[in-house]
């Protein structure tokens, strides 16, 4: 009885937003992701993984003293208006406001042409998902990770095509930006490497949605394998036209295909699909408990990388904690020290701000589901 009357008054006091008084005042955490559009529900679950790290912290009597505020901003997957979210933040920090970091952005293309503005700023930057190679390969100081970049993605999914799902001849298709052109490369260097052919490489369009002319190149490669580098709004209709023309194969997507779209817009030709992804499925990671925190927060279930939101603001207060100051030189000197365990596993940073022990999942669909077969 004491601990349903324990559990009764949290979730009232997490449903009231009752927080505790800073005798410090606030420090601002910004969510940069995709808000509307297409992805919107990937940033949003990002958004929630991050409110729910700082409601955790901030009953607990905050950061360093401060109470942390969470500032969602939506970058609607467009890298001008990512530009101009950045051109924001930096416009709160030039007038004094107390800002720790940015948790963004979602994608590649926008978290490059924001970083040539929040290279210059004192706060740091830690991408929940953005993953193309050159983005802690160009000196920044003040950017992190908390998701495996394209290289290890690559390497991944090449290896399970080749020596798992026995592909001999891939079809790699890519969209057409950073992140797709990257990680399309990539994989097609690495299935190289592992003795295989690739039959096609092929580019296309983000958000193209017709592939009638890809399916007649990808029939005439003699592919046995497609492995596509893109997004949810793009890969259920290459599946479904694939299917459709009668070529069957083994078809595996990349973690921008990891969402629920990729099922649902399928036209019922969802079926055995692999995906690669930078998190485990929150079912498998966090317990109830969580996720009724979660739901108290953000009045709707978790989903696929709200447990990267929720790591990623977990490791810039690690950070803050370590080095005992918010001085953004300094956290970034903490957190590359710092050792971490997270729901996404240990987080340990390089110098150039990439995770020591980057993690992949696979999952196949079975039954209009994503279920983990690796590891």
């Amino acid at each position: 009885m004491r601990k349903v009357l324990c559990s009764l008054i949290l979730l009232t006091v997490l449903l009231t937003g009752c927080l505790p008084s800073s005798p410090k005042g606030e420090v601002t955490v910004y969510v940069a992701a995709p808000l509307s559009g297409f992805q919107a529900n990937g940033g949003q679950t990002v958004v929630g993984g991050v409110r729910l790290m700082a409601e955790q912290i901030n009953r607990s009597g905050g950061l360093l003293g401060y109470q942390l505020k969470v500032v969602a901003m939506d970058d609607e997957s467009d890298s001008d208006v990512a530009v101009a979210v950045a051109e924001e933040i930096k416009a709160a920090v030039e007038r004094g406001d107390r800002v720790l970091g940015v948790v963004g952005h979602y994608n590649s293309g926008q978290t490059l042409a924001a970083m040539e503005i929040y290279k210059d700023l004192p706060l740091i930057v830690i991408t929940p998902t953005a993953s193309e190679v050159s983005l802690t390969r160009s000196g920044y100081r003040n950017f992190f990770r908390i998701n495996a970049d394209n290289s290890v993605q690559a390497c991944v999914a090449a290896d399970y095509l080749v020596n798992t799902l026995d592909a001999q001849r891939v079809a790699v298709l890519y969209n057409d930006d950073p992140y797709g052109i990257d990680l399309g490369r990539l994989v097609a260097d690495e299935l190289q490497a592992l003795g295989a052919d690739v039959g096609l490489s092929q580019q296309v369009k983000v958000e193209q949605s017709r592939f009638a002319d890809e399916v007649k190149r990808i029939a005439a490669s003699g592919a046995d394998s497609v492995y596509y580098a893109g997004y949810e709004v793009e890969c259920p209709y290459l599946r479904a036209e694939l299917v459709e023309a009668g070529y069957d194969l083994t078809f595996m997507g990349s973690d921008g295909c990891f969402l629920a779209a990729t099922i649902d817009e399928a036209r019922n030709t969802a079926e055995s699909i692999y995906v690669t992804a930078f998190a485990p499925s929150p079912a498998s990671a966090v317990d109830d408990a969580w996720v009724k925190a979660y739901q108290a927060v953000e009045y709707r279930n978790p989903d696929t990388y709200s447990i990267n939101g929720y790591a990623a603001l977990q490791a810039l207060a690690e950070g803050a904690k370590k080095a005992g100051s918010l001085d953004a030189g300094k956290v970034a000197e903490a957190l590359r020290r710092i050792d971490l365990q997270t729901f996404l596993g240990r987080v340990r940073y390089d110098e150039r701000g990439d995770l020591r022990e980057p993690q992949i999942y696979i999952f196949q669909v079975e039954e209009d589901e994503f279920v983990q077969v690796w590891p």
